[in-house]
């Protein structure tokens, strides 16, 4: 087994996994600690360092709430069990699992982008171990990238004193990690000109973003954005339709605000300022304002919004797949149903109205009330989708929406996780047989996917799985529910919802 082996930086030694056959690699750092007066600009190299590295921990999650501190929280009983995990600025560090022997096998590589709305989360949540993917002769990579105020502060200070990099930090460790990859991952017997980019929630917004971007054009090969839930599709009662990404001109006034809410007059002295402070400051900011720094349009990482990128079939030449799972963030009527519709569709109220008369077959009020409600990262994903094939770009789309037990959660947002990391054994739910097909199947589509674009081949028992065809068969999704089969009907609300995005976009 490949336990030891040398990056541009040093040599680095690993561990057996549980599976002796898989070696895994923790905390190697990809970049130099984004602290001082690195702080807010983009990643720099890594010190070198004599000797072996052994890469026995990982490296400290970014700056955020603290992960599991709410012990009744729904996501601190799923996976953030951990409140003492440790937590700091120096936070880029990635993760390697490698089935390889030597380093001349070329496998193909998947770099894991994790979730948390780009506010929180962190690469090794106990549901992203990789080593069933390194099972399937994946080198599966994870990385700590930094969030919120950390990552994505813009300023005028900032414009003027680095026009080259104003903005979007946390995205620039993203392609940082990415170029890491592009130099050193042969050494662990992975194919530096196959990786594939998937991320789900704010990691899956992050690989469309990545996909959209003129910097990462080159680094990786295919790309799985699931449910990132920020696409063209505003909520209800927001104003229907989202405006997408700021430009940079807006995010210099918040962070001019930011810099106030400090109490601090200038980058130098919000840089000078201990990083506990900042974050502790950032937390409140957001709580009392409700208010959240994400991505902006600054000309070098980000030059167009995602949705007008797919739109215009400018992502990077890259192979896609999208996913959604079915009970993720459910929008609804808030009192009265022909009210809430009149304010959410305006003049699309009647064929909205239409299709949820379709859903619930009946007109009792009760009953269409209920219907009316649609996941609205269901609607967004499948609009993404829809603008791809419009710009005449073919893609997988999957529906994940099995029978979850433990709770009345449904097929919550997150809720893959488990499967596709064929992680169920560490999960306290009581899946059972089928669960563990549904979940060894959907690890075995993604590793295809990233070995050759194609998700389709054979379980482990040497069985063809059930064919996967693309959307452009005919609007084709795969259903993965308590097995896995093409879907048979659409939800009428959520396409009616996805068409009426496209008529006002002047698609339909």
């Amino acid at each position: 087994m490949l336990r030891k082996t040398m990056t541009e930086s040093g040599a680095v030694r690993g561990f057996p996994g549980t599976n002796a056959r898989i070696t895994v690699f923790k905390g190697i750092p990809y970049a130099a600690p984004p602290v001082g007066e690195l702080r807010w600009r983009a990643p720099q190299p890594p010190a070198k360092w004599e000797g072996v590295r052994d890469c026995y921990e990982y490296g400290p999650i970014a700056m955020q709430t603290g992960p599991g501190l709410d012990p009744d929280a729904f996501y601190s009983k799923e996976w953030h069990v951990d409140p003492e995990v440790p937590m700091s600025e120096d936070c880029l560090y990635l993760n390697v699992w490698t089935p390889a022997k030597a380093a001349d096998e070329k496998l193909p590589v998947m770099m894991w982008i994790h979730g948390g709305g780009m506010q929180e989360g962190y690469a090794y949540e106990q549901e992203f171990d990789g080593e069933q993917f390194a099972k399937r002769g994946i080198v599966l990579v994870s990385i700590t990238y930094r969030l919120n105020v950390f990552a994505f502060m813009a300023h005028k200070e900032l414009t003027a004193a680095q026009p080259g990099d104003p903005a979007n930090f946390g995205l620039l460790d993203c392609v940082a990690a990415l170029k890491w990859i592009k130099r050193n991952i042969a050494a662990f017997g992975g194919d530096p000109e196959n990786v594939t980019v998937f991320g789900q929630s704010g990691g899956g917004h992050a690989s469309e973003y990545l996909a959209a971007s003129p910097l990462a054009k080159g680094l990786f090969k295919r790309a799985i954005f699931q449910s990132p839930g920020f696409g063209a599709l505003a909520l209800p009662n927001s104003g229907f339709f989202a405006v997408g990404t700021k430009d940079l001109a807006y995010g210099e006034a918040f962070g001019q605000e930011f810099l106030d809410y400090l109490g601090v007059k200038t980058i130098a002295e919000a840089r000078a300022l201990d990083a506990a402070y900042v974050n502790e400051k950032q937390v409140s900011f957001r709580a009392e304002t409700f208010k959240f720094m994400f991505p902006i349009i600054d000309g070098i990482f980000c030059v167009k919004d995602p949705n007008d990128a797919m739109l215009a079939g400018d992502m990077n030449g890259i192979d896609l797949m999208l996913t959604v799972t079915g009970d993720e963030m459910t929008s609804g009527p808030r009192g009265p149903l022909d009210e809430w519709v009149k304010k959410s569709f305006g003049e699309y109220a009647d064929e909205f109205m239409a299709a949820v008369r379709e859903k619930a077959g009946s007109d009792d009020p009760e009953a269409l009330k209920k219907a009316a409600a649609f996941s609205s990262f269901h609607a967004a994903n499948l609009l993404s989708g829809e603008l791809l094939a419009h710009a005449g770009k073919d893609f997988y789309f999957e529906i994940f929406d099995p029978e979850i037990p433990g709770d009345d959660a449904g097929s919550f947002h997150s809720s893959d996780l488990w499967f596709e990391f064929d992680n169920l054994r560490s999960c306290w739910r009581p899946f059972d047989g089928h669960h563990y097909d549904v979940a060894r199947k959907m690890c075995n589509y993604f590793s295809n996917f990233a070995r050759t674009g194609d998700p389709n081949g054979k379980d482990a028992d040497g069985t063809d799985m059930p064919t996967w065809l693309t959307y452009g068969h005919d609007r084709s999704i795969m259903f993965f529910g308590d097995e896995i089969a093409p879907l048979k009907k659409e939800d009428p609300v959520i396409r009616a919802v996805v068409d009426i995005n496209l008529k006002h976009l002047g698609l339909l």
